[in-house]
């Protein structure tokens, strides 16, 4: 298939998939990454069915990229040797707030890919009780398909991201 017709056709996708998911009645408020899905689970199952609308890996990493531009500006200030995330490949920031009944995440990465995984990741653990972050499992990952996408080295960044997560989330709890 040409080039260009590739492009037009995960052009139509990406927008088939925004309209699906803006008449679908789960909008997001993407100033603050929040999910208005009710639990974790139906984030990640939101994820996979937005995830199943592109047809290759080129429309999915596309996507990936369209998310990670709509996170949310994260203060310079933040950006941190405390804040950040070793075992990632990229510059990761992590910041945690609010206490065990909602914990609240914000993150960025200098890179265009990984922050789109932040915004998946977002999407299932932040603004969730510490409960269920430390319960959540990342099926998404497998649902969609991204375990046997991703580099070694994003995985690795990946995994430390969300066990840093859920450390943040089990230490909320005690």
């Amino acid at each position: 298939m040409p080039i260009r017709s590739r492009g037009i056709r995960a052009q139509g996708a990406l927008l088939q998939a925004c309209d699906q998911i803006a008449s679908s009645g789960r909008a997001r408020d993407n100033a603050q990454m929040t999910d208005t899905t009710a639990t974790a689970h139906d984030a990640q199952q939101q994820i996979a069915e937005e995830f199943a609308f592109f047809g290759d890996w080129t429309e999915r990493y596309q996507y990936l990229i369209d998310l990670g531009k709509q996170l949310p500006e994260f203060p310079e200030a933040a950006k941190t040797e405390a804040n950040r995330v070793h075992g990632c490949q990229s510059m990761v920031w992590l910041v945690p707030g609010g206490d065990a009944a909602r914990m609240h995440f914000q993150a960025i990465s200098d890179s265009a890919i990984v922050s789109g995984l932040i915004a998946l990741v977002l999407r299932v653990y932040s603004d969730r009780p510490a409960a269920e972050i430390v319960a959540t499992e990342p099926e998404f990952i497998q649902d969609i398909g991204l375990a046997k996408h991703l580099s070694p080295t994003r995985s690795t960044g990946l995994a430390a991201m969300l066990a840093r997560i859920k450390s943040h989330a089990a230490a909320a709890l005690a």
